[in-house]
């Protein structure tokens, strides 16, 4: 079990009065922390980072070794609070996850539970092997899912369970897990890293993990998360619906339950990329409420249209990989570049910064004509141009 807790400091960047684009930008910067060192796991630290914001939690399916906790720790430290982290197995106690017997009420003829510490007092909760737990574990965890309340005896307890990811080798085949499965709005599912990627694997397996960042984090979170539920969605509720008939029509599930709160998804990625109102530009969040891999790959490709011109600032991988779209390619080239720029200070350090730096330059002219490279995108490109130019 792995239980950790960090206080976030205020730094200057945020504030109640710093608006969406302020707030998305810390968040966005933790999530890249989180993901730096991660081979091909970018969209798992940043659909946590959109869950939480949208209150949501997240289901990770991936086999044994693919960093599915790793992933979650890391982005949980970055952006701070109390995080609960078990592995659970057939025979998983109830207290194991959400506290022991209060002895000292039980004398007095009181059942009440002492949660300090436990899941029910947590704000990021990993939950591994989720459906090996047991009746009486996977109901006591459904009502704190649902209602961020833990109710067991005679103790009542409002959580401050923002997030709980869980994780599992495969989806299940009973029809009762599969119906608990389902309050977890969003999927991500995760493969081993590409043969051609191994090198750069082994390499990120020799550094730490970046330090938790300084800042107001929680706050940020907390911000980012109001003004999702305030967020305006009457001018792409249209649109909205008509992903929605479509993917139904194609053969992806979409319940009612699911289809209404897919507009929380829709909400977190409009404030994540510092805007008050959604639009067409964050439908690429859809193809997450797909229960299967295959599912996923279906709804991509039957939204195509919809969301070709979907981006993300804070979340610009997972945009990309959901939409397939140039403006969302172009925000995550305009992203590693600027992020590459400003830890090498323009100077390469040593030949492995070199050959990232050339290997960015090298994706943006392969994907963009001159002509239609993005402003910012094309001064980044000097930017690399003139630090990888032979001196």
């Amino acid at each position: 079990m792995f239980v950790t807790e960090t206080t976030a400091t205020t730094t200057p960047m945020s504030g109640p009065d710093a608006g969406p684009t302020a707030d998305a930008d810390l968040i966005a910067a933790a999530v890249a922390a989180a993901g730096r060192g991660m081979v091909g796991r970018e969209t798992v630290a940043e659909v946590v980072a959109l869950c939480a914001v949208a209150g949501e939690h997240l289901l990770v399916i991936g086999a044994p070794g693919t960093a599915k906790s790793e992933a979650v720790r890391r982005v949980a430290a970055q952006l701070g609070g109390r995080s609960f982290e078990y592995l659970l197995g057939r025979f998983t106690e109830p207290n194991e996850l959400f506290g022991p017997v209060d002895l000292r009420r039980l004398r007095e003829g009181r059942v009440e539970f002492e949660t300090a510490g436990m899941l029910p007092e947590a704000e990021f909760a990993f939950l591994d092997e989720i459906f090996l737990g047991s009746t009486a574990v996977l109901n006591t965890l459904l009502g704190l899912l649902n209602e961020r309340v833990f109710r067991r005896g005679r103790t009542t307890l409002a959580s401050p369970l923002r997030i709980c990811v869980g994780a599992a080798n495969h989806l299940p085949e009973d029809p009762a897990l599969a119906a608990f499965a389902d309050r977890f709005l969003a999927r991500v599912f995760v493969e081993p890293v590409a043969d051609a990627r191994l090198e750069e694997l082994l390499e990120s397996g020799r550094l730490p993990a970046a330090p938790a960042a300084s800042g107001d984090l929680l706050g940020a979170l907390d911000r980012l998360a109001a003004a999702a539920q305030g967020c305006e969605l009457d001018a792409v509720t249209p649109l909205l619906a008509t992903a929605l008939r479509r993917l139904r029509a194609a053969g992806v599930p979409v319940s009612d339950r699911r289809a209404v709160r897919s507009q929380r998804l829709v909400a977190a990625a409009a404030v994540l990329d510092g805007r008050t109102a959604a639009s067409a530009r964050d439908l690429w969040v859809l193809p997450l409420i797909a229960p299967t891999a295959d599912s996923q790959t279906l709804a991509r490709e039957t939204l195509a249209d919809l969301i070709d011109q979907a981006a993300n600032r804070s979340l610009a991988h997972t945009a990309e990989e959901l939409s397939r779209s140039s403006a969302a390619r172009a925000e995550r080239l305009l992203r590693t570049g600027a992020a590459l720029l400003a830890e090498h200070g323009g100077l390469p350090d040593g030949q492995d910064s070199r050959l990232r730096l050339e290997a960015v330059l090298r994706e943006i002219d392969a994907g963009f004509d001159p002509a239609d490279l993005p402003t910012p995108l094309a001064g980044v490109r000097a930017g690399l141009a003139a630090v990888v130019a032979p001196s």
